[in-house]
């Protein structure tokens, strides 16, 4: 229940009667054990998160979480500080989803985060340890059993004295008491499960994929087994020297050494993989404007992009104009009739129209050609020029009804006064038109177009559900084709299957398109800044 006091007339020098809201004790109370409950939620979150960050040696993330969530108990608990309460989820949000991503998608863009460097240098010592691993000649079998627990597979394995060992991937052999024996062969141990043959079978992928080590010295070697039943030695033909930090090759002799650039490399340049994730500076952005193999490409996606982008929101303005100025015509019968069915490709989401379009420009089997042409071979979405084509006329499809819904509000908000008065002194239709309509039409649609050139810049759903950035440019080493705009170049790199996963060179080419974007805007609302005097 909530009371009010009862404002009163001030009289002479009394103080003037209180008008804050008082809530009653019940309520207080549970909205006060509401607010505690969330906040122990959210304090036992964090809780875990820097438990989990300390264990992964990120202590400044850890004391950041920490502090972060000992201001939020601050703001909440403490009385007054409302417009405070009000900011703390928004301004969390933004610094976790916009400005988090922003400084991480820049800070890659200055490392070789990508294909064979995404781990620690540790990391890639034991890896290369472990694919250098070869079946010692003449090692003899252990005899063995592959068990399991929480989906982690051990090798249970009896060794040449008799022992029984138990190791994992991560888990060097050790010694176990209480393991069943079949002959000489352990078969069971107490807390694990035994695969069966069929299981093995199941997962014989992994199971041959699995190193035990003999012990924390990766030198030592490790166990392998291939049918699960007998496992062998197996022992690195890379020697690793930690007093020089260099890997020698048993067999060649070569000499491979941390040179600086993330692998480490023989006198000649070869580089072992994997290697590791370090800092490159403006590597990335200098291979981008140095490197014949991405220069060249990325201009010419550049180029496209623009006309992609200036063509589609010049061409879907002036039909969505045209046909707003037609329907705005009260001579016109039927004109809401007219304009339902214009705004129709408005209603079908851009990404399956864009895919219902790829069929209907099927060069063999599509709609277009065997249809209405007569079984032509026109190679709508094969051929680099008509590829582009094809892009433009569907992009113009998609976007007429957006610009024709903004022209219609903006026709009908121009004053009738203004246009009678025009017509008054004498001025034809076409006059009237650019002198009258037009200058205030396009204070409306000014801003408008300038975000319809941004999202058309990055208009990555239409490229990829219709082409894929193809047909693909054999002139390149690259992973470009003839229709690739900036966006789905970013993605190939980042993402692309065939020439294998760059991130630092993808965060690289975001950061040029959001500079090419921002300048353009820049630019552009400075230029329609002088659109504001229409009205004056």
């Amino acid at each position: 229940m909530t009371t009010t006091t009862t404002p009163r007339t001030p009289t002479g020098d009394a103080p003037l009667p209180s008008t804050r809201v008082r809530i009653a004790p019940g309520r207080a109370a549970r909205a006060a054990l509401v607010k505690i409950g969330l906040l122990g939620v959210l304090d036992a979150l964090v809780v875990y998160a820097v438990l989990t960050l300390l264990a992964a040696d990120h202590v400044a993330l850890a004391i950041t979480a920490a502090v972060a969530a000992a201001l939020v108990n601050w703001v909440y608990l403490r009385r007054g500080w409302l417009p405070a309460k009000y900011l703390v989820p928004g301004t969390v949000f933004l610094l976790l989803f916009q400005l988090f991503v922003i400084v991480y998608s820049g800070y890659i863009a200055f490392t070789n985060y990508g294909d064979g460097h995404v781990g620690t240098k540790d990391d890639a010592i034991a890896v290369i340890l472990s694919k250098s691993l070869t079946r010692v000649p003449d090692s003899p079998g252990y005899p063995m059993s592959v068990l399991e627990r929480d989906g982690e597979l051990s090798f249970l394995v009896a060794a040449p004295d008799g022992t029984v060992l138990l190791g994992g991937a991560d888990r060097p052999l050790e010694s176990v008491d209480g393991a069943r024996l079949d002959g000489r062969t352990p078969v069971a141990l107490d807390g694990y499960r035994t695969l069966d043959f069929a299981a093995m079978i199941a997962d014989q992928q992994r199971i041959a994929a699995t190193s035990v080590p003999f012990s924390d010295d990766p030198e030592a070697g490790a166990l392998r087994t291939q049918d699960g039943s007998t496992a062998y030695r197996y022992a690195a033909t890379m020697d690793w020297d930690p007093s020089t930090g260099t890997f020698t090759d048993r067999e060649t002799g070569t000499v491979y050494a941390d040179t600086g650039v993330g692998a480490f490399t023989d006198p000649d340049g070869t580089e072992i993989m994997p290697g590791w994730k370090i800092e490159v500076g403006f590597d990335n952005f200098t291979r981008a404007v140095t490197e014949k193999s991405i220069r060249g490409p990325l201009l010419g996606v550049i180029v496209w992009t623009f006309v992609f982008a200036g063509v589609s929101v010049a061409s879907t303005f002036a039909a969505g104009v045209l046909l707003a100025l037609l329907l705005d015509d009260p001579r016109m019968r039927l004109r809401r009739t007219f304009r339902a069915l214009v705004i129709l490709p408005y209603a079908f989401p851009p990404f399956l129209s864009a895919l219902v379009w790829s069929g209907l420009l099927n060069p063999q089997f599509g709609f277009i050609n065997q249809t209405l042409l007569g079984g032509a071979d026109i190679p709508w979405l094969t051929d680099p020029l008509l590829a582009k084509v094809s892009i433009l006329l569907v992009n113009l499809w998609l976007g007429y009804p957006y610009m024709f819904l903004v022209a219609t509000g903006a026709l009908q908000s121009i004053p009738s006064d203004y246009v009678e008065a025009a017509e008054m002194d004498g001025a034809g239709a076409w006059r009237r038109l650019m002198s009258i309509r037009m200058p205030l039409l396009m204070v409306t649609m000014a801003p408008l177009l300038i975000s319809s050139f941004a999202f058309n810049f990055n208009n990555f759903n239409l490229i990829y559900m219709l082409t894929e950035g193809g047909p693909q440019d054999i002139t390149t080493e690259m992973n470009v084709g003839s229709t690739d705009i900036l966006i789905t170049l970013v993605y190939k790199v980042a993402f692309g299957e065939t020439s294998g996963r760059d991130y630092g060179l993808a965060s690289a080419f975001s950061i040029i398109i959001f500079a090419l974007v921002a300048a353009f805007a820049i630019y552009s609302f400075r230029r329609t800044r002088s659109l504001e005097d229409t009205h004056r």
